[in-house]
């Protein structure tokens, strides 16, 4: 249990608005507190009968007494704000995430013993309960607890129970508060090495294809001042509206583009868990999608049901702005849709041929699980002429048994390389920058002349 204070914006805060009944709070009384009033009510009927009157006396102390911690808790209950953050809200499958919970007592009188339960999915480890001590008029208390998932998905945090007491614990009442958050787990990425798809090393800059800019200063598209340029094409009226250098652009650059295609048919991978083919697969498209978006690539992530995301700008296709933001926006918006993305039920692939069909999509990395004769053919028809083609293929069986890839699995991967395909088979335990530097070192060796089909 960590007291140390949040950092950052305060959590969102709300107020415990359950307006039960009293007698829901008469329900809240502890043993202690039956059997005080027991007590009394049994001296004030002894005092009755025998004429005691001091005794009549101690019996109405003992009754009175758990009564009114019944109404200053019901009265009081309301007045107990708490707020939860989470730090970070997006984490990688297998990194914790820290969660901080604020209680404020917002009346004028000091609390009692307070007891916290927030409710946390299995998924997330145990269910975290705090014991606080009494809070004083006005003051706040501050705890946290982790949280980890070996498991991808969307995962709610809440709602928060609040267990109260009074000082002579006679009387307990516990509330729920409405709000909860949500802890996004996402896919874990694995850092790639630079890789020269198309001969270029980054996807933008003044080396692409280009198309001359419009003629006339209005007509100007200024970019961010890079490392180099001449200080002759400042372009001071754009410098000044952005508030940083500015350069004209005599000629656009038209940036490079990428499809990471991610095949989510439940026909294709056998076993499930942390481990399973399936998840490899995600995690490889979610380190494609991130490692291109750095190096400046416009991208898009397509499925086997023709969905694409992110679905904005030219195409489909989303890549990083002047500022960066952009490019931190798609990378969330794409982790964001890998975090809850599950099989699909159907059984080819041909949605996501007939979005491809049209060309343009530039390079083009797939993530595939088993095909047949017919779904590899249709694969073999994805790559466009002139285009780049990367395929990983997961062979289900040979991720449940830890042996040799089939003779089945070689023969469509012959048929991927015959129409131009970059294809590797996938073992179990493979790492994917390993894989990746084994197809940039192919792409070099097809520069240089060699007959195996490159990264073209």
């Amino acid at each position: 249990m960590s007291t140390a204070a949040p950092q950052g914006p305060a959590p969102a805060r709300w107020e415990d608005d359950d307006r039960g009944s009293l007698r829901a709070a008469l329900a809240g009384l502890t043993t202690r507190g039956r059997s005080f009033l027991a007590a009394g009510i049994a001296a004030a009927v002894c005092a009755y009968v025998l004429g005691q009157v001091d005794l009549l006396r101690v019996g109405l102390v003992l009754a009175v007494l758990p009564l009114a911690c019944v109404v200053v808790l019901h009265r009081t209950r309301h007045r107990v704000a708490a707020g939860r953050r989470l730090s970070p809200q997006r984490v990688e499958t297998g990194t914790e995430a820290r969660v901080h919970l604020r209680m404020d007592n917002v009346s004028r009188m000091p609390t009692g013993l307070l007891m916290l339960q927030d409710h946390v999915p299995y998924m997330l480890g145990p269910r975290p309960r705090f014991v606080l001590d009494r809070v004083e008029a006005g003051g706040r208390r501050e705890v946290s607890y982790r949280v980890r998932s070996d498991l991808r998905g969307r995962f709610p945090l809440g709602p928060l129970q609040l267990r109260l007491t009074d000082p002579f614990g006679m009387c307990e009442l516990t509330r729920s508060f409405r709000a909860y958050d949500t802890l996004t787990v996402i896919p874990r990425t694995e850092p790639l090495p630079p890789a020269r798809p198309g001969g270029e090393s980054t996807g933008h800059g003044e080396g692409l294809q280009r198309s001359l800019a419009l003629a006339g200063d209005d007509d100007i598209i200024p970019r961010a001042y890079r490392h180099g340029d001449d200080l002759r094409r400042v372009h001071w009226r754009s410098t000044a509206r952005y508030g940083e250098l500015m350069v004209r652009r005599e000629e656009q650059p038209q940036r490079a583009r990428c499809t990471v295609l991610l095949d989510t048919r439940a026909v294709a991978y056998e076993g499930g868990g942390p481990d399973s083919a399936f998840e490899w697969a995600v995690s490889g498209a979610a380190s494609v999608l991130t490692h291109m978006l750095e190096r400046g690539y416009s991208v898009r992530l397509l499925t086997d049901t023709g969905s694409s995301v992110p679905g904005e700008g030219a195409e489909g296709f989303a890549g990083a702005g002047r500022s960066g933001q952009e490019s931190v926006d798609t990378v969330g918006l794409m982790m964001d849709t890998l975090a809850v993305v599950d099989h699909s039920e159907g059984a080819g692939l041909s949605r996501a041929f007939d979005v491809l069909r049209g060309g343009h999509e530039g390079l083009l990395v797939a993530f595939l699980g088993d095909l047949d004769e017919d779904q590899a053919a249709l694969v073999a028809r994805m790559r466009q002429r002139g285009g780049a083609a990367v395929a990983f293929v997961l062979d289900s069986g040979t991720w449940l048994t830890g042996g040799a890839v089939a003779g089945a699995v070689e023969d469509r991967l012959r048929r991927l390389r015959d129409a131009g395909w970059q294809a590797f088979p996938v073992a179990p335990g493979a790492r994917l920058a390993d894989l990746w530097q084994q197809a940039g070192g192919t792409a070099a060796q097809a520069a240089a002349g060699d007959t195996y089909g490159g990264w073209s």
